[in-house]
């Protein structure tokens, strides 16, 4: 039989039949180079919305601060709510909120540890809810960490400005908020097993 149909020869496929072949493999070639398109951008977006997002939120609370020392630093607070909320300025040595003043060096290197560790977690980001938690984050430790490095008394032991001061609470500013934010958004997605890179696992 093999050596008849190497005398023969093997049939011809129909032009019709070969064609659509041809374009079978293409329909599934376009398949896959389209998944593993989709695949390879899907996080370049995520890692975009993570820093425009940090962007945001250090430029908001930059600018709020900025206003704060020029216009109101010096001068009576202004109620915004009765006596309920007022914008104050104030020089916070400490952690969010002005806890433990006497660390200021040791709160400035834990504002950049955690700038690095989202950085480096960056490459492995596919969620979005991830992505703008993290840059909540990454938004407000740099607007605090610029602070501890630029404002006085000095490098690494700059007092942060706070400026509100809701009654009964202690005074903080934007990039606090940012980061309890994130904070917040970050445990919710942990209680529901999403993790960084999109997958979902439970418990």
């Amino acid at each position: 039989m093999a050596e008849a149909e190497r005398i023969i020869g093997t049939p011809d496929i129909p032009d019709a039949d070969r064609d659509e072949q041809d374009r079978d493999g293409q329909r599934r070639a376009g398949t896959d180079g389209a998944a593993a398109d989709t695949g390879r951008p899907r996080g370049k977006r995520r890692i975009a919305v993570l820093f425009a997002v940090a962007a945001f939120a250090y430029a908001l609370d930059l600018i709020s601060k900025m206003i704060v020392v020029a216009k109101l630093e010096h001068h009576e607070p202004i109620e915004i709510v009765g006596d309920w909320l007022r914008f104050e300025a104030i020089r916070n040595a400490g952690a969010a909120f002005g806890f433990g003043e006497a660390f200021t060096v040791i709160f400035t290197v834990i504002a950049a540890a955690v700038i690095v560790v989202i950085i480096r977690l960056a490459r492995k980001l596919y969620s979005l809810p991830w992505a703008i938690a993290l840059g909540l984050l990454l938004g407000g430790a740099l607007g605090n960490l610029t602070d501890r490095i630029f404002r006085s008394p000095g490098v690494f032991e700059g007092a942060v400005v706070d400026f509100i001061a809701p009654k009964h609470f202690a005074v903080f500013n934007l990039a606090d908020s940012a980061i309890v934010c994130g904070g917040i958004l970050i445990v919710l997605l942990s209680f529901r097993g999403l993790d960084p890179d999109g997958t979902v696992h439970k418990d």
